[in-house]
C-alpha cells in the first residue's frame, strides 16, 4: 500500500490550504473502491465508511471518510495527466519487460455517459496507449474537444517506443503520427483506408502485383461461435512510391485477407496496412491480432466489468480522472495469474482484505 501512497503524493493539490481531507487519503480510497467495483463517487464514500477500520491501518484519516461530494469535487479539479503519471511510476518496473519489443496499441474510447446537457452527441473521450503483451495501460489522456488525433500524438510523447511497434486505426495513419513514432525509435503498423486515398491506391497496386510465389502466412482461429481464417502478405514499398508520398519511415505494405464463418454464414474482409518495418507475413498477422487486445481486454472489460458506458460523471476533470482509475484498476487485477474472471477478482478484493493487498503488492 505504501507504494500507492508515495505515488499519489506526486499529484498536485489545487485546493485551498484549509481543506479538511488529505488528497492522498482521498485518492487511495477512490482507487481501492474502483478496484473493488465502485462506479460512482457515492460508492467511493460508502466503501470508505465500510472499510474504515482497514483503511486506518495505512491512512491518517484525521477527519474520517470524505463525503461523496468531496470525492466528486476533488476528482473534478485535479489534473488527469498528473494522476495517470502517478500510476506510471508504479508500473515502471513492470515495463522493463517491454525492453525486448512488443506491440503498443493506440485507440480512443468514448465515455458515453460523460456529456453536458444537450450534448449527447459529443461525450468525453479517453485515448489510451496499451501494451498488448503485458495487458497493461502505459498512459491515457482525455481527448480535449474530442480531438483523438492530438491526444494520440501527445501520448506518443509520454512513452518509450524504442524497439516497439505502434498499432493504430486509419484515423492515426498520417504523416505527423508516423514522424512522431519513428523519431522516438519506434515502428508503426497503420490501417490504411480512404483518408489516405493515394497511398491506399498504391498499396493495393503493389500488393496485387506481388508474385504469387512471394511468401504468405496463414492462421486459423475458432471461438465464440465463429471460425476465422487469415492470410497475410507483405511487400516492400518501391523507392519511387516512397519518395512520391513522402510518408515518414514507410518501408512496406501489408494485407490481411480474413474469411469468417458465423452460424454457417461466411464473410470476407481485406485490410491494408502501412508499415515502417518489413515484417514477415507471420509477424504481420501476430501484430494486427495483438492490436485487438485493446478492444477485447481493455475497452470491453471497462464496459462489461466496470460499467464505464453507464457512468454519469460529467463535470470538469471528473470523467477523465475516474476513467484513469478504472484503467489502472484493471492493470492491478490483471497482475493476478490465478484462474477466475476479472469481475470475480474485483469482488473478491472487496470481500477479502488479504486478497486486495496481494493484488497491490504485485505492482512492485
Amino acid at each position: 500500500m505504501q507504494l500507492f501512497i508515495h505515488a499519489f503524493e506526486s499529484v498536485p493539490d489545487p485546493r485551498a490550504e484549509n481543506t479538511r481531507h488529505d488528497l492522498v487519503d482521498i485518492l487511495v480510497i477512490a482507487f481501492l473502491a474502483v478496484l473493488c467495483g465502485a462506479t460512482a463517487c457515492s460508492e467511493m464514500s460508502a466503501f470508505g465508511h465500510t472499510k474504515l477500520k482497514f483503511l486506518k491501518r495505512f491512512l491518517t484519516l484525521k477527519h474520517g471518510i470524505p463525503s461523496h461530494d468531496t470525492f466528486s469535487n476533488v476528482l473534478r479539479v485535479i489534473d488527469p495527466k498528473a494522476l495517470d503519471a502517478a500510476f506510471a511510476t508504479l508500473t515502471a518496473t513492470l515495463l522493463a519487460a517491454l525492453a525486448k519489443g512488443g506491440v503498443i496499441a493506440i485507440d480512443g474510447k468514448s465515455l458515453k455517459g460523460a456529456y453536458d446537457k444537450g450534448q449527447a452527441y459529443m461525450p468525453a473521450m479517453m485515448v489510451t496507449a496499451y501494451a498488448a503483451d503485458l495487458r497493461l495501460t502505459l498512459a491515457s489522456l482525455k481527448a480535449e474537444g474530442g480531438n483523438e488525433v492530438e491526444a494520440a500524438l501527445a501520448l506518443i510523447g509520454l512513452i518509450d517506443l524504442k524497439g516497439h511497434i505502434v498499432t493504430a486505426d486509419a484515423l492515426h495513419c498520417h504523416r505527423r503520427m508516423a514522424a512522431a513514432i519513428t523519431a522516438k525509435g519506434g515502428d508503426y503498423c497503420f490501417t490504411l483506408k480512404g483518408n489516405q486515398e493515394g497511398l491506399l491506391s498504391d498499396a493495393r497496386s503493389c500488393l496485387s502485383k506481388a508474385d504469387k510465389r512471394r511468401p504468405a502466412s496463414a492462421s486459423e482461429g475458432e471461438g465464440h461461435g465463429r471460425v476465422e481464417a487469415r492470410v497475410g502478405l507483405v511487400v516492400k514499398v518501391p523507392d519511387e512510391i516512397a519518395k512520391h508520398h513522402d510518408f515518414p519511415g514507410l518501408k512496406a505494405f501489408g494485407r490481411i485477407e480474413a474469411k469468417r464463418t458465423i452460424d454457417g454464414k461466411t464473410e470476407t474482409d481485406v485490410r491494408i496496412f502501412a508499415l515502417s518495418r518489413v515484417l514477415t507475413p507471420k509477424a504481420l498477422l501476430a501484430t494486427v491480432r495483438a492490436h485487438w487486445a485493446i478492444e477485447n481486454r481493455l475497452h470491453w472489460q471497462l464496459d462489461v466489468t466496470l460499467r464505464e458506458d453507464a457512468a454519469r460523471n460529467r463535470k470538469d476533470n471528473g470523467p477523465a480522472n475516474i476513467a484513469v482509475l478504472r484503467r489502472r484498476a484493471l492493470d492491478v487485477a490483471r497482475r493476478d495469474t490465478a484462474k477466475g474472471s476479472l469481475a470475480v477478482k474485483l469482488k473478491q478484493a472487496g470481500w477479502d482484505h488479504d486478497f486486495m493487498l496481494r493484488l497491490l503488492r504485485q505492482m512492485r
